[in-house]
């Protein structure tokens, strides 16, 4: 399967906060983010394992109470379960990979919050 971003649909997921759904298979889901600076989501948990990969930008990224701040190149790993809150620190951009693949994702897909 092939994905084109520019031909993706857009949602906003949250204030600030625009989400592209690139696709899944069996085994994960895969999400393309924008954030507006100072945008964020809010501490959360969901029994997928995360893995996100920061484009452009900086998060200010809480992993089970872990703070630390991620600029582009950087990497961060969820672990199942675990709560954790993003804050965009200037204009980001990010890929989320979820495994296995979660039923709430794209989040608009079933009206339920990110």
């Amino acid at each position: 399967m092939f994905c084109f971003l520019d031909k993706l649909e857009e949602h906003k997921v949250a204030p600030g906060v625009i989400g592209k759904y690139l696709g899944s298979g069996e085994a994960m889901n895969v999400m393309h983010w924008n954030f507006d600076d100072k945008a964020a989501l809010p501490g959360h948990h969901h029994a997928a394992v995360q893995f996100g990969y920061i484009i452009k930008g900086a998060f200010q990224i809480d992993i089970g109470g872990e703070k630390a701040l991620l600029k582009a190149g950087d990497s961060y790993f969820v672990p199942s379960n675990v709560e954790h809150a993003f804050v965009a620190v200037g204009e980001t951009e990010a890929i989320d990979v979820f495994s296995p693949a979660r039923d709430d994702v794209p989040p608009w897909k079933n009206q339920n919050k990110y």
